[in-house]
């Protein structure tokens, strides 16, 4: 599992929050805890690694929004934390 985080412009109210992560679990069913942040202007997933995360940015494109950038990394939960992302 990998967390992906868009760096979007566009988003300007909680309102754009709710279509950034309608659109992201649409594009991609198998997202994970989506959320996103017009204070912050960012939107973060989980997803499989492996999984192809494109069809997002594009849905995103389509609905009027700018991914400006990605980046991967590892989920930031507790059981993360604790167990420096391996499974037990």
């Amino acid at each position: 599992m990998k967390q992906i985080t868009f760096k979007i412009d566009g988003m300007h109210c909680s309102m754009c929050e709710a279509h950034v992560a309608d659109a992201i679990r649409r594009s991609l069913p198998k997202a994970k805890s989506v959320k996103a942040s017009h204070h912050k202007g960012h939107a973060t997933f989980q997803i499989e690694d492996g999984v192809d995360y494109s069809p997002a940015i594009e849905q995103l494109s389509n609905a009027g929004y700018r991914v400006l950038s990605t980046e991967e990394g590892q989920p930031q939960g507790l059981l993360s934390k604790l167990f420096g992302g391996k499974k037990q």
